[in-house]
Formats: structure tokens, C-alpha cells, sequence
């Protein structure tokens, strides 16, 4: 029962975390008049000040000392830190000005980017269904390249920059509550700058939008925090093979955000790209399920007594 329990924890911190990571286009436009800049600026002090809180109450602070002080450790999340502000940037920006349902785009097709990425740093070698998944995605960027008139950069932006970060994330050991202390850190300086510029000649909306304003750009900092602990606090608990499914969720509420929300258009070469990259996600997560079977059968196996 206590596992079954965990297991439940687990599965609903996160769908909690990606239920939340779903409704990130609503939010996002009620910190305009900021623009895309400094809202991610915003998001990074606050961000830091709230996770400076939390690792207080948890007694978390040894964690970010021991990062601190490792050179490796230093250095990927630092590299981490810039690739996660770009991908903050490239989803407000889509949000904000109207692409919804491309940023949606962007986290269908991460799980497919971040299988390639692997490939091409660390070598790994693909299953065949693996290749047909990254071909038909590859089909897809085309038919959408032509129902736009230009490459979905938004999309492929933001799914190689969170690929990239995970892949990074991957490289160093760190909780989620001081990892993402250390991230913000290293980016925090600039963005104070920014800010500080921004107030000092007048262009700043933090003082000038009212209290309700600077009350939300405040909150960013937890709207950001908040889903990474809750994701952290699945992944212990429920296996991979349950997170790659759960991620869907996320890109599924966008799209339907985009096109019933925002009301953007969604003509049949768009909805032909889209079938085309469910067709991709669906190869590729069989493919996953059975070779997560696989490998639990042969530990299975593994474990069972010889007899004499």
C-alpha cells in the first residue's frame, strides 16, 4: 500500500505539474504592457527570492553550496541557466504575440529533439521506430514550413533550447529547488541590471501599471518555481516511461488554449502537420513502452535466484 500510495503522489504531482505548465498562455498575457524581456527578467529575480525562501525552510543550502563549489557542476548549470532564459523568452514571446498554438508545437515535438540530441552528443543509437518517429517529425517541420510560408521557429526554438536544458540537466546531479536556485543566480545580476535600467529612464512597468501588475510580475517568480518542484517530486516517485506520457499534457492544453482561447487559425495544412506529428508521438511512445517492458522483464530475470 505505501508504494501504491507513492505511486498515486507521484502521478499527481505530475499532471499538477504539467496542468500548470498548460495554462502558462493565460497568464502570460496579464503581465503586458511588459514586454518579453522583462518579464523574463521578472521571472528570474523573483524566481531566486522565492527559491532563496524555500531552500531556508527546507535546510536545503548545503545542496547549493556543494554545486557551488564543484567547477563541473558550476559551469552546466551556468550553460543551463542561459539555454532556460532563451526558452522563457521564445514561449512569452510566442504567447504574447499570437502563436499559441505553435509554442504547443514546440512541446510536442521536445520528446523527438531530445532523442536526436542524444544521438548527436552522446552517440546513442536509435531503434527503427525511433528513426521513423524523427522522420515523420521531420515531414511534419516541412508541411508546416509550407502551410506558414517559414520555418516554425518558435516551435523548434523552444524544443531545442528545453531539449538542450535537459540534456544538460541530465549531466550534473542537482535537486530541482537548488538547481534552480544556482540557474537563476547566474542570471540574476544581468536581469537586476535590466530592470534597474529599465525604472531608471521611464521605460519600467513594475512601478508605473499599478499595484495588481507588479503584484503579478511578483508571482511569476512562483508560477516558475512552483511546476519544477512539483515535476521533481513525480519523478521520484513514478517511472519515466509514466513521465513521458504525462508530458503531453501540457502541449494538448496549449493547442486547445490556441484554438478555442485565442481563437487562432487552424486551417487543414496545419491540422495535416499536427496529425503528422501525433503519428510521430505515437510510434515513438509504443516504441518507448516496449522497451521499458523489455528492460524491466531482463532486470526481472536478472534478479531471480539460480537453482542448484
Amino acid at each position: 500500500m505505501p508504494a501504491v500510495d507513492e505511486r498515486r503522489l507521484g502521478t499527481a504531482a505530475g499532471l499538477s505539474a504539467y496542468g500548470l505548465w498548460g495554462v502558462f498562455p493565460l497568464y502570460f498575457p496579464l503581465l503586458e504592457p511588459a514586454g518579453g524581456v522583462e518579464i523574463v527578467a521578472h521571472r528570474i529575480v523573483w524566481s531566486l527570492l522565492f527559491v532563496a525562501l524555500l531552500l531556508t525552510a527546507l535546510r536545503r543550502w548545503p545542496l547549493v553550496r556543494a554545486a557551488v563549489t564543484d567547477r563541473r557542476t558550476m559551469l552546466v548549470l551556468a550553460g543551463a541557466s542561459v539555454l532556460i532564459a532563451g526558452n522563457w523568452l521564445v514561449f512569452v514571446y510566442g504567447v504574447n504575440s499570437g502563436h499559441v498554438v505553435e509554442t504547443s508545437l514546440g512541446y510536442f515535438i521536445n520528446p523527438l529533439v531530445s532523442v536526436l540530441l542524444g544521438v548527436v552528443v552522446f552517440s546513442e543509437r536509435l531503434r527503427p521506430l525511433q528513426w521513423a518517429a524523427v522522420g515523420l517529425a521531420a515531414v511534419a517541420v516541412v508541411v508546416l514550413t509550407v502551410d506558414h510560408g517559414r520555418p516554425p521557429w518558435i516551435a523548434l526554438a523552444l524544443a531545442a533550447t528545453f531539449g538542450s536544458y535537459g540534456l544538460l540537466k541530465k549531466l550534473v546531479r542537482v535537486e530541482a529547488a537548488p538547481g534552480l536556485f544556482v540557474e537563476t543566480a547566474v542570471a540574476f545580476l544581468p536581469a537586476l541590471v535590466f530592470l534597474g535600467v529599465l525604472q531608471a529612464t521611464g521605460r519600467g512597468t513594475a512601478g508605473s501599471a499599478g499595484t495588481g501588475h507588479l503584484l503579478l510580475l511578483v508571482a511569476s517568480g512562483i508560477a516558475t518555481a512552483v511546476p519544477l518542484l512539483l515535476f521533481a517530486a513525480a519523478a521520484r516517485r513514478i517511472p519515466l516511461s509514466t513521465i513521458g506520457l504525462l508530458q503531453y499534457v501540457t502541449p494538448l492544453m496549449q493547442l486547445a488554449l490556441g484554438v478555442f482561447v485565442f481563437h487562432e487559425p487552424m486551417p487543414l495544412a496545419r491540422l495535416i502537420g499536427f496529425a503528422i506529428v501525433w503519428a510521430a508521438l505515437a510510434v515513438f511512445t509504443v516504441d518507448s513502452l516496449r522497451a521499458a517492458r523489455a528492460a524491466h522483464r531482463r532486470t526481472a530475470a536478472e534478479q531471480v535466484p539460480a537453482t542448484v
